[in-house]
């Protein structure tokens, strides 16, 4: 195998592989990165067994073929070559050797056989559509932070993509929680989803995924399976196993009789209560919310460190409420607003709290209170 191609294509190309590649590997080829160079392209294929992340660039092929080298060495070695650079890779196969050469540097990478490298199988996909890249990154980009940390509950690691029927018909619905706050995002069903099998799309799939999703002209092609989803662009091919398991039936936590209104200022309600918590214990971050007459106050009592109280002028017209938070759950529901005005709809100081963004629906978040 013998290619030259720009350093820049290079540096994106190993970037999204050796993401993906585990930094501690008992099996030393899942460490490496699968170069195939044909025709007047090469792509580099990464996975950790899970996910697997094809990235095909144009370079000039002198001699096709395929090999396979540490992901996160080739990776600093394009991040340290300068601007511009015309890189050359070579391998000339008998001495487990990859040459990397650009202007006066030269390395020299220890390969592994091709054949050693594991390929995802092939999954039979029941349903495909496409999707625009700002679509998907909306639906993944505001459900993700409710995503659970807890292993025991492996189920809710990761966001639930399915079909659903919305308040004005059928939509493409991502929702997590991690059972104390929820996110349940809705977007337009894209034409060729209708029988979407419920799959729960890994944390470190929406991840990666994250990075396919900044261009805003990109349509993206999803393909999924009982077992397997896939994102695709003609450029990069990522595939990911999905969670096997059964995601709670969310409905069931989404309050749908709350009645008191309150209408904040999203960006000063973020900024009022993450002044307010500098004061508060690490481990509970409580903050408390005392609402009547147009009035919010927000407060911390921290008995070993202090305490603090900060006013807002907000819309709520309803009997007083007392009512506390985790103040980095109300931050992180508080930051998915990119509207002016977030609306909040409280029960009682013991029930969980409805987060819309105005009165759009297509966005509804709910946090459970806290005693304080």
């Amino acid at each position: 195998m013998k290619v030259s191609m720009e350093r820049s294509a290079l540096l994106r190309a190993m970037s999204r592989a050796q993401s993906v590649v585990e930094r501690r590997n008992t099996i030393p080829i899942l460490s490496n990165v699968l170069i195939e160079a044909d025709g007047d392209a090469v792509s580099f294929r990464a996975t950790d067994l899970d996910i697997e992340v094809i990235d095909r660039a144009t370079a000039m092929v002198s001699r096709a073929g395929a090999t396979t080298v540490p992901a996160h060495t080739l990776h600093e070695i394009a991040r340290k070559l300068p601007d511009g650079a015309m890189v050359e890779l070579s391998d000339d196969g008998p001495n487990q050797r990859l040459d990397v050469r650009a202007g006066r540097s030269h390395f020299s990478l220890q390969t592994l056989p091709r054949e050693d490298f594991p390929m995802m199988a092939s999954a039979e996909y029941q349903v495909g559509f496409s999707c625009p890249a700002p679509t998907l990154r909306r639906l993944f980009d505001k459900a993700k932070f409710a995503i659970s940390t807890e292993e025991t509950r492996y189920y809710l690691n990761g966001v639930y993509m399915h079909a659903a029927t919305g308040p004005d018909g059928p939509v493409l619905r991502c929702v997590a929680t991690d059972g104390h706050r929820l996110a349940r995002i809705d977007a337009p069903l894209p034409e060729g989803a209708e029988g979407l099998p419920g799959v729960i799309v890994p944390r470190k799939t929406v991840g990666e995924l994250r990075k396919l999703l900044d261009d805003d002209e990109a349509k993206i092609a999803v393909s999924v399976s009982e077992t397997k989803i896939r994102f695709a662009t003609p450029d990069i091919t990522l595939t990911s196993k999905v969670i096997d398991g059964t995601f709670p039936d969310y409905a069931r936590v989404i309050p749908t009789g709350n009645t008191r209104r309150l209408e904040v200022d999203a960006s000063e309600f973020a900024q009022a209560v993450d002044r307010v918590a500098t004061v508060s214990s690490e481990r509970s971050r409580a903050v408390k919310l005392a609402l009547e007459d147009d009035r919010l106050i927000l407060s911390v009592n921290a008995p070993d460190s202090g305490a603090a109280d900060e006013e807002l002028a907000v819309a709520y017209a309803d009997e007083r409420l007392e009512i506390g938070f985790n103040a980095k759950y109300l931050l992180e529901i508080a930051g998915q607003v990119d509207r002016e005005n977030a609306v909040f709809l409280f029960n009682s100081a013991g029930d969980p709290t409805l987060m819309r963004e105005g009165n759009d629906e297509t966005a509804v978040y709910v946090v459970m209170p806290m005693r304080v």
